[in-house]
């Protein structure tokens, strides 16, 4: 008993010391050193780099969760965020935009300005983007740019890291183009207009804006050489639908393949099945797919293999397997046209949407050993069809059905990928050589580029004029989203959630409530008005350059949209005292938070390019700081001699 009785003396002192922290730390001054150790703790973490940036992020939303320094709705403000929101549906319209091969195909076209010149190549990306960026929001420019610039670097043979960074860097510097380009400008607008005094025109901020993207253009360049020119170029292998294509030649039936059209009108084969026709065995020839005339960028699947009772239409589009005196032969009994392809020399080149390759290793154990091919039913079990049979370095592809079936036999399959991937998932009997869903996620579905291309347009158009329609931005970008996954510009919805980059998601969605405790302490406030008042003294340049250094480490830790608003105010109050015009005061605000650079964290462009660029965190501290601080200067001296005190 008297083991007992101390045993709850210890377990009381214990509890009362608990509750004395938790006095503390919920008083006033306890949250403020909370907020400032963790905050702390978080930048070490980030520059130390030896833990993923969203595990930091996200251990920083709990410990200002567990010290009640947030509520809940507050520490989960951020993921619900709109331009969280609209990061994440912009991930996805960025992805089709790369997976339609559009991405390609406008990168051509801008390469052909550029060629493979890495410079001309930086500075085209640094002003294509900043001229977009001026009317459509950063974050926006960003993602539909990235899966450009990223087969721009592809097919010039150059890193991504060294072109990356300069795409986000330089929609920041667009935004300040123009009143629309970026949200502090508006904020700092509005403010103005709120106090009775003349807001800011359209292109009021375009000679701050094109002198700071000059500075950026300068030293972005040298400083990228300097830091990221040691990264290695993105060692991508080649495009899996060039290596699907190369099985077609390793098999030597490449040549073998032909594109048939059958009129419009009055075809032979209009409502005859293949079953009934006995292709395979009265001409020698393998129909591999079928193409409807019908068909438009807005059907969901283009492609069609063949099966005995696949019936043919007039007007359709035949791939056939055979050697070309047979295909000719049964083309001209059925008045079917045979295209000749001058790409490929007169041979039908293969395309692998819907359809695809793969090759198949007979294991050992398997019970089709001995056996003749047609007995595995691969048709009817899985809908894909046996092209050829590569046994001892030889290749079999006439009568491949009744060929019987040795150990170490590889065959070349054809049929929807979804059947491929369901013999990959029966491993006893074969072994399915690579990952089908990889290899199909990997082709280009450049017959819905046109479509995907105006899902995007009618996407940016909406957002710019935004004000005019009376549609948000978040909403404009979320149907845009769900567009490209329903018309099947993305190939299916689990290769929609594979494009998002949830580590950039993630790391600002937790990061925004710094923002919210930072403000909520009073430490925000407290270090913008103390740096403020203590050099209005030395006259309105000095007191401009302690709003712009204020704004600008701020933004570095949280929005620049919360830094504005905090941050107008005091400014406001500055230009004030010193009896001075507030508009340089207020255009030094705007500048500032929408030229940082300094962390991956400040804007979401820049995480946005952090996984595609391969940077780490003091990548960011080592280009973004010295540019900071050099725009800095230049804004300073150069402001006032357009916006005079």
């Amino acid at each position: 008993m008297e083991l007992f009785s101390e045993a709850m003396v210890a377990l009381s002192q214990v509890g009362g010391w608990l509750s004395q922290l938790g006095e503390m730390l919920s008083s006033p001054a306890g949250q403020v050193g909370t907020v400032l150790v963790i905050f702390g703790l978080t930048i070490v973490a980030f520059m130390a780099d030896k833990v993923r940036s969203d595990i930091v992020a996200l251990s920083s939303l709990a410990l200002l969760l567990v010290t009640n320094v947030l509520t809940p709705s507050e520490a989960l403000a951020g993921f619900s965020n709109s331009a969280v929101v609209m990061m994440i549906g912009l991930f996805v319209v960025g992805g089709a935009v790369f997976q339609t091969g559009l991405a390609k195909i406008i990168s051509g076209r801008l390469l052909k300005l550029a060629g493979t010149n890495e410079v001309k190549l930086f500075f085209l990306v640094m002003l294509v983007t900043a001229v977009v960026a001026a009317f459509v929001s950063n974050t926006g420019t960003v993602a539909l740019l990235l899966p450009i610039i990223l087969a721009m670097a592809k097919s010039a043979g150059t890193s991504p890291a060294k072109l990356m960074m300069p795409l986000a860097f330089a929609s920041s510097m667009g935004g300040i183009l123009t009143l629309i380009g970026t949200p502090p400008n508006l904020i700092v607008d509005g403010y103005l207009r709120d106090n009775g005094r003349e807001g800011f025109a359209f292109f009021d901020f375009l000679p701050i804006g094109i002198i700071c993207l000059a500075v950026g253009l300068l030293l972005l360049y040298p400083l990228c050489r300097l830091f990221m020119g040691k990264k290695s170029k993105d060692s991508e292998a080649e495009g899996e639908e060039d290596n699907l294509a190369s099985l077609l030649h390793e098999y030597h039936i490449d040549n073998l393949v032909f594109r048939l059209q059958s009129p419009d009108k009055m075809s032979p084969l209009e409502g005859r099945t293949v079953g009934e026709l006995d292709i395979r065995h009265k001409y020698g020839v393998t129909i591999l797919e079928v193409r409807r005339s019908n068909r438009t960028v807005f059907s969901s699947n283009i492609q069609e293999p063949v099966s005995v009772s696949t019936q043919f239409h007039s007007g359709d589009t035949l791939y056939v397997l055979g050697h070309k005196e047979k295909v000719e032969k049964f083309a001209a009994e059925q008045q079917l046209s045979v295209f000749e392809d001058i790409e490929t020399e007169g041979k039908a080149k293969l395309d692998f949407y819907e359809i695809g390759l793969a090759e198949v290793l007979i294991s050992p154990e398997s019970a089709m050993i001995n056996r003749p091919l047609r007995t595995a039913n691969f048709k009817e079990r899985y809908n894909v069809s046996v092209l050829a049979i590569k046994r001892n370095g030889k290749y079999i592809f006439d009568d491949v059905l009744d060929s019987i079936i040795k150990p170490g036999d590889m065959l070349l399959v054809h049929g929807y990928w979804k059947g491929i991937e369901s013999m990959n998932k029966k491993n006893r009997e074969w072994i399915v050589i690579g990952s089908p869903n990889k290899d199909a996620e990997s082709v280009a579905l450049d017959h819905k580029a046109p479509l995907a291309a105006c899902i995007m347009t009618i996407m940016v158009l909406c957002m710019v004029f935004a004000d005019y329609i009376g549609v948000k931005p978040v909403a404009t970008v979320i149907i845009a989203g769900l567009l490209m996954v329903l018309t099947r510009c993305v190939r299916s919805v689990d290769a929609a959630y594979k494009m998002i980059g949830w580590e950039s998601i993630v790391l600002i969605a937790a990061m925004m409530p710094m923002s919210t405790a930072l403000s909520k302490t009073g430490i925000s406030e407290w270090i913008a008005t103390t740096l403020v008042e203590n050099l209005h003294a030395y006259g309105p340049i000095a007191a401009m350059a302690g709003v712009y250094l204020v704004t600008s480490v701020l933004s570095t830790f949280i929005s620049n949209s919360a830094t504005a608003i905090l941050v107008a105010p005091i400014a406001w109050a500055a230009a004030s005292q010193l009896g001075v015009s507030p508009t340089p005061f207020m255009m030094a605000a705007a500048v500032a938070a929408s030229a940082c650079f300094a962390t991956p964290i400040c804007t979401p462009p820049n995480a946005m390019v952090m996984n595609a660029g391969h940077y780490n965190f003091m990548d960011y501290v080592k280009v973004g700081v010295p540019l900071q601080i050099i725009m800095g200067i230049v804004a300073i001296l150069t402001i006032p001699l357009f916006f005079p005190f």
